[in-house]
This record gives C-alpha cells, structure tokens and sequence, in this order.
C-alpha cells in the first residue's frame, strides 16, 4: 500500500525513497549529460545543482517542498557529504532554496526579485560602468517600454502620463524629481507584464544612483528629462510601441551622457 505525502512527510525514509523516485526520473533523462547513474567526479557539485534545477523546471520540485536529508540525498545522488553541500550552498545563494530550522532545505518562492537579489548584489560591490550599465539597460528597458506600449491598461497608462507631466512642476527640485522619476519608471515596467524584466530593470536603475543623483543636479538636466519622459507616455498612451521605444532610446542616451558628464566633473574637482 503506497503512503501518502503526509505520511511522506513523517517518515524520513520514506520521503528519502521518494526523493529516489524522482530523481531517477530526472536521471533517465540527463543520461546523455551525465554518463550514467552515479555522478562523476568532475564538477560534482556544479552536477548536482543541475540535477536539483531539473527537478524543479519539470514540476517533481515545487515551491515549498522540503527536500530530503543530508544523508539521504548523499545515498540518491551517490556522492559524498561535502560536494553536496556545495550544491546546496550554491542553489541557496541564487534564491533557489532556503535553509530552515533543523537543517532542511526548502525550495523558496522563486520570485523574480528572489531570483535576481543575488545579480543585485554582485552589481553592488563591483566597480561601476556607465557604458557596461547603459548597454545593459537599452536591452533590458526598451523590450519593456515595446511591452508596456502593448499591454498596459488604460489607467496604467494615464497614471505612466500624469507622472512624466507632473514633472514639469519639479525642475528645481532634484530631490522632488527623483522620486517622481521612481515611480514614472515603474509604473512603465509593471505596464509590461513582466516580472522578471521588471526586476532586472530595477537592478539596473539602482546602479550608479549617487553618480545620477549628481547629474540631476546639473543645469537643464531635468527640463530635458521630463520632456523627453512625456513623449515615451505620449506614445504608450497612443499605443504606439516603436515610437515609445524610440523616445525611450533618446531618454536613455540623455541620463547615460549626464551620467557620464557629472563623473567627469567630479573627478576634475578632486584634489591632485
């Protein structure tokens, strides 16, 4: 008589034994990667990994399931401890699983901004630039100001058109316009539809924010953006996807040469 998940779950053994199941699923169908049943020695961990992301990507793995022990993941995969946890350590740091209490591993929620916290933080702590940010940006946001002049509602996009007009009542206020510039760039994104575009924009928009911060304050700056911002919502109003895209590239191309000129400035101003 089979057990069920709840029975599963309150018997270690067992829910080792399902474990095997699937991943002898999951096996017979990376065959041609791996060679065979056991895991082979070169990249043991790096194997590993793809074999618990395979897992999930078929459904066997879901979010909120707990995976099995230690010990019993040791026996499934024919490996020992440590290249394990490596996997595990790994799949933690990408936002794929989350170690709770007791030692057991859950696959987490696989949100979009889960999943790219860990880009984030690389981008964080590595040396900043502006060329490398703004190629970056020209594919990420421009695909999602084309989806946003496609598919946005209605009153999203009167809301994306009143935030670039009110603009216009802060271009002596950096601070004011910043803020504003915020929710005018994501009020575009979720117009797109698209979670994980969106949260790779966001990452994007966050680098290089002391060095913007600069360049709003430099004259005409934000006259020019929020010009340039009420034609990207002038074309999202009217649907008009590659005039959107268009205005957007121009806009991009403004805050990218301002970044670019405050930098200098600010390097001209340090002392020798």
């Amino acid at each position: 008589m089979s057990k069920t998940a709840a029975d599963q779950a309150r018997d270690p053994a067992a829910a080792g034994n399902a474990f095997v199941d699937l991943l002898e699923g999951e096996r017979a169908a990376a065959t041609k990667d791996f060679g065979g049943g056991t895991l082979e020695r070169r990249s043991i961990a790096e194997q590993v990994a793809t074999r618990i992301m395979a897992m999930i990507k078929s459904g066997n793995l879901k979010s909120g399931d707990r995976l099995p022990t230690e010990q019993q993941m040791t026996i499934a995969f024919g490996i020992s401890r440590p290249p394990l946890r490596e996997a595990l350590k790994a799949l933690t740091l990408m936002g794929v699983l989350v170690s709770r209490q007791g030692g057991r591993y859950t696959v987490t929620d696989l949100s979009p901004s889960r999943l790219v916290a860990p880009f984030n933080t690389m981008l964080s702590v590595a040396d900043y630039d502006v060329h490398e940010q703004f190629e970056a940006r020209t594919v990420v946001d421009l695909e999602l100001v084309r989806l946003c002049a496609e598919r946005a509602t209605p009153e999203l996009r009167q809301r994306i058109h009143k935030l670039a007009v009110d603009g216009r009542a802060f271009h002596l206020d950096p601070v004011a316009f910043r803020l504003l510039d915020i929710e005018y760039h994501q009020a575009i994104n979720t117009g797109a539809g698209n979670g994980l575009l969106a949260s790779l924009a966001q990452v994007l928009y966050d680098m290089g924010l002391d060095v913007r911060r600069t360049a709003s304050e430099l004259p005409g700056v934000i006259d020019i953006s929020v010009g340039q911002h009420v034609e990207v919502a002038d074309a999202i109003i009217a649907g008009d996807a590659e005039a959107a895209v268009a205005a957007y590239r121009r806009h991009l191309e403004h805050v990218r040469d301002t970044t670019i000129q405050s930098m200098a400035l600010a390097n001209s101003q340090q002392p020798e």
